[in-house]
């Protein structure tokens, strides 16, 4: 084990030594002779031995072992400026990869944003969508019972065609037996009055299906008329939710800077690009989804304004069927057989 200092006598035995040997006393070589010390301490020792001997050989020797004591301590620090560099590098190393892992945890922060408002866009989309299926089904309601009142009118006109081909026929046997009064006067006027209350009766019950018809066309009216007014509720609708696409849209078009944000971040980092590459995807699906939401609303207008066109025909149909209704009931009062003069 070596020792924590030496002493100036034994710096001379290991000079003496090494000079008897024919070895250079250097410091180096005094200090593997001794197998300990420093090298400060046996320069010193040996500059105090040089100048009690004296001589140019000492001198010699003095200046080799300052030259050599002075490069092992530029030596020294040149290592200490070397060990200061590297701890410099290896902090400025630490602070740009913590700065770089707080930037990561920021990006990932926005991209969790950025999906939690892709995911409340998606379901606005799919409520508005199942609101869009509700309108449909209640539009494809109300033009099923438009169909159902068109077939309920045209049966009333063919029972009003049938009515007049009974009074046209009732009108041609009145005119036979008019013909024949002069001959069968008794049962002409029997057959006439009987004929008579058939055809008060015919006109009563074609009145009261006249009132009925009219009722229900009164009626049909009204839900023609709430029929339109839910039209144009849905197309107040209609406007909303494209006013909300709209919306949608714009807020799409105001995540393209923080899509190139991403893409720039993909070039430092692989696991960010790939983060990105699933954003933009996100993004692009998002799209097709509101582009398919237009779409489907530009079908829904265009069913909306055809509704509104079969509204439109169906009062049309229905004012026609009220005056073919006035001109019978005209021409039934036109056509009722006046009381002959002279008979009651």
């Amino acid at each position: 084990m070596a020792r924590s200092g030496i002493y100036k006598s034994e710096v001379v035995r290991a000079r003496n030594k090494l000079l008897a040997s024919g070895v250079n006393p250097s410091i180096d070589a005094i200090r593997a002779e001794l197998g300990t010390g420093s090298k400060t301490t046996i320069h010193r020792y040996l500059k105090e031995i040089e100048e009690e001997e004296g001589g140019a050989t000492g001198t010699k020797v003095a200046v080799s072992e300052a030259i050599q004591d002075l490069v092992g301590r530029l030596a020294a620090r040149l290592n200490e400026e070397a060990d200061a560099r590297s701890s410099e590098a290896l902090a400025v190393s630490a602070a740009s990869l913590a700065w770089t892992q707080k930037e990561n945890t920021t990006l990932k922060a926005e991209g969790q944003t950025v999906r939690t408002q892709l995911e409340q866009a998606q379901r606005s989309i799919a409520a508005e969508k199942a609101d869009h299926t509700k309108t449909r089904e209640a539009l494809s309601s109300k033009t099923l019972e438009a169909t159902q009142l068109n077939q309920r009118v045209m049966g009333l006109q063919e029972r009003l065609e049938a009515e007049e081909r009974h009074r046209q026929s009732l009108e041609e046997k009145h005119q036979h037996a008019r013909e024949a009064l002069e001959h069968f006067r008794t049962s002409a006027k029997e057959q006439r009055e009987q004929e008579q209350r058939q055809h008060d009766q015919q006109v009563q019950y074609l009145q009261s299906e006249l009132r009925k018809v009219t009722d229900s066309l009164t009626g049909k009216q009204q839900e023609l008329m709430r029929a339109q007014q839910e039209g144009v509720r849905l197309i107040g609708d209609l406007s909303r939710v494209q006013a909300e696409l709209h919306q949608a849209q714009e807020e799409l078009r105001n995540l393209r800077p923080l899509k190139d944000a991403l893409a720039f971040e993909q070039q430092r980092t692989k696991e960010l690009g790939e983060k990105l590459v699933v954003q933009v995807s996100t993004n692009q699906a998002l799209t097709a989804i509101a582009n398919d939401m237009q779409t489907k609303l530009e079908s829904l207008q265009n069913k909306s304004q055809q509704l509104e066109l079969d509204l439109a025909v169906a009062k049309a149909a229905t004012l026609a069927q009220e005056g073919v209704v006035a001109s019978m009931l005209q021409r039934l009062s036109a056509t009722s057989p006046a009381p002959e003069p002279g008979t009651l």
